[in-house]
């Protein structure tokens, strides 16, 4: 089945407005959700999805859509169950497809199988549904967005419809308004999205723009790595800076759980600046396997704040994913780095950050005092509950400090305002 490219059936957007709207979205055995006998909220089973907002609808849960991972569309049913498993961490998330496939295979099921998407790519995909990103370099654009474009760039050449005279209106008179006003008039949009007002010879491939630009680029990126370099003497030099869209910097922490910094309170701490225990009452579940959190970094980006994604496990990495990480939490434990990249603790540091975090007053332990300079200690006052928040005044020192050596480690992988580290 093709997929649909119109805005009022394309399942990408009905799940959006759906998910905007607080409407629920039912599984079903026919394209009539009406009956109770078709409803089957078992995705295993249900051949169609409802939609309810803004119309009532039913698509095939065979339906390729926009969404493209590994250069193939991905179909509604692997859409619609990353959705539903937003908030699974990554095993877990795994295991259900699994559990899922077989029962799509088995004696009633639909048939077919859902696709397991790569962590980053559910990320970005749960980002575009809940509203927070506008864009996503997975989904393709609409059609008709397309067309709308390419009729906006023929009429700001000059190359749609004829020139006729246009009368003023009056009678009598005999004037005319300038033909070549009229075509501007009749070419004006009340509104405009990027595709409509970024016109250029094609309407949304600017791959020939970045060809183009690339010598430039490269140059200036050559003379501000030698600028750099004269005032930085430990930069690396960066003779070229790779184009296009800057990724998102990967923050990886240890799964022991006797880390003092775990995905329940990572967040916080990195945030605020103040430490709270990850068992604590008011820090929430850690059943996310991945987070965002946001921090201005001016020597990548003077303006806007960078998203780094938090994680604690590897599992499903591309290879080219290590290159984003930078900075690695540990504990002191080697067995942490069974499944990275780098799986001696020298290696892995002599490649990125190590960051151990202890209690202030313990002892550093053996382990990291013999993996390096490649390690940065820090500590952090023992919790007092009777005390709370009121006594974690030197917490952001020591936040401030964890910050400071991950844009210095940024800085000298090349993470810039554009592109991320060299090599990447």
């Amino acid at each position: 089945m093709a997929t649909s490219e119109s805005s009022q059936t394309d399942p990408l957007l009905l799940l959006r407005q759906s998910i905007a709207a607080g409407s629920a979205c039912i599984p079903t055995t026919t394209t009539d959700a009406t009956s109770a006998s078709s409803v089957d909220l078992s995705l295993a089973k249900a051949t169609y999805l409802q939609f309810s907002s803004p119309s009532q609808i039913s698509v095939p849960l065979s339906t390729p859509t926009r969404f493209i991972s590994s250069d193939k569309p991905v179909d509604l049913r692997s859409i619609y169950f990353a959705w539903l498993n937003r908030n699974t961490a990554i095993p877990d998330y795994n295991g259900a497809a699994q559990s899922l496939n077989s029962e799509l295979a088995s004696a009633g099921g639909a048939g077919g199988e859902v696709q397991n998407l790569a962590f980053v790519e559910r990320l970005d995909l749960i980002t575009w549904l809940e509203g927070a990103s506008e864009e996503s370099e997975h989904i393709r654009p609409l059609k008709e967005d397309t067309s709308a474009a390419a009729a906006s760039a023929q009429v700001a050449a000059g190359l749609k419809g004829g020139i006729a005279l246009v009368s003023s209106g009056k009678p009598g008179t005999g004037k005319t308004i300038d033909p070549r006003l009229q075509e501007i008039y009749n070419g004006e949009r009340k509104m405009g999205d990027r595709n409509s007002v970024l016109r250029g010879i094609k309407p949304t491939d600017f791959s020939h723009v970045r060809k183009l630009a690339a010598p430039f680029n490269a140059r200036k990126a050559a003379q501000a790595a030698a600028a750099a370099a004269a005032t930085a003497t430990t930069l690396p030099h960066n003779p070229k800076a790779p184009s296009g869209r800057r990724p998102d910097p990967i923050i990886m922490l240890s799964p022991s759980a006797s880390s003092l910094l775990r995905m329940s309170n990572v967040k916080s701490f990195l945030e605020t600046g103040i430490y709270v225990p990850p068992d604590s009452g008011s820090m929430p579940s850690a059943s996310n396997a991945l987070l965002n959190t946001s921090r201005l970094i001016p020597s990548v980006d003077p303006v806007r704040p960078v998203k780094f994604v938090v994680v604690d496990t590897p599992e499903r990495f591309k290879p080219e994913y290590w290159n984003r990480v930078v900075a690695v939490f540990t504990t002191g434990q080697a067995w942490q780095f069974k499944s990275y990249k780098w799986q001696h603790p020298q290696d892995l540091f002599k490649n990125t950050l190590g960051i151990y975090v202890g209690w202030r007053g313990d002892q550093l332990p053996e382990t990291v005092k013999g993996w390096g300079r490649g390690v940065m200690p820090v500590q952090v006052d023992k919790w007092n509950p009777g005390q709370g928040n009121a006594g974690r005044w030197r917490d952001r020192e020591v936040v401030e400090g964890i910050w400071k050596a991950i844009e210095e480690n940024m800085r000298s992988k090349g993470w810039r305002k554009e592109s991320g580290p060299v090599g990447s």
